[in-house]
């Protein structure tokens, strides 16, 4: 699923990455752990294409997802892969709250210019899934913390994304809707094979994943 290899990253002299190797097999749920300035989100970032790595000729760094390299792809190369490949779940949901919860998970459908019945179809299916239908047109603002929470997974997932990050994903959410949001990935990896990394300091979420790894100093150590 995902290989990449000797992954550095600076910010002018503060040296972030320092040659990052990971692997991760299609249908696992990882979990990356590590005190705050370890590298977790930086990683993710480049791994899910929104940061680049840096000189990567000069590190022979390599980065691929099911086999393609999309490391020196165009931003416009980039953008497309993203769309059709990567889902995002951040820590804050970041919904558009001028529209509806159906009209935020239907955005990147749009983007990629899929047949709208289809996408439709999907949405409502994934609205089933995460048992929020009956929020399915509410705006932002109507929600509940979980509630709009798993409005950010259904948008995560209505491309069918190889591969979906998650940043500090419960990091806003009580234990409650934590826990209930832990037990979703795992639902959700069962039904469809979704692969998962997620980035946590929630010591529970990060003891039920198939593989923990822990980062210290911009390496990834066990």
């Amino acid at each position: 699923m995902i290989k990449a290899s000797n992954i550095h990253k600076s910010y002018g002299d503060l040296e972030v990455l320092k040659g990052v190797d990971i692997h991760i097999k299609t249908g696992e749920v990882v979990s990356i752990v590590g005190e705050s300035g370890a590298g977790k989100s930086t990683l993710l970032q480049i791994l899910g294409t929104l940061d680049t790595p840096s000189t990567p000729k000069n590190y022979n760094t390599e980065i691929m997802l099911n086999d393609e390299s999309f490391i020196n792809m165009t931003d416009k190369q980039i953008s497309k892969f993203r769309n059709q490949n990567i889902g995002f779940v951040f820590q804050f949901h970041q919904l558009l709250p001028e529209f509806t919860a159906l009209e935020n998970v239907l955005l990147p459908t749009k983007i990629a210019g899929a047949n709208e019945k289809e996408a439709l179809d999907k949405a409502y299916q994934l609205f089933e899934d995460l048992k929020i239908v009956e929020r399915i047109h509410h705006k932002p603002n109507q929600l509940s913390g979980g509630e709009a929470q798993r409005v950010a997974v259904a948008r995560a997932l209505i491309n069918s994304p190889k591969i979906i990050y998650a940043d500090e994903p419960t990091g806003n959410l009580d234990s409650k809707n934590a826990d209930d949001l832990h037990r979703l990935f795992f639902d959700l990896r069962d039904k469809y094979n979704q692969t998962f990394v997620i980035v946590t300091h929630n010591p529970q979420l990060a003891e039920i994943t198939d593989r923990k790894l822990v980062m210290k100093d911009g390496l990834i150590i066990e």
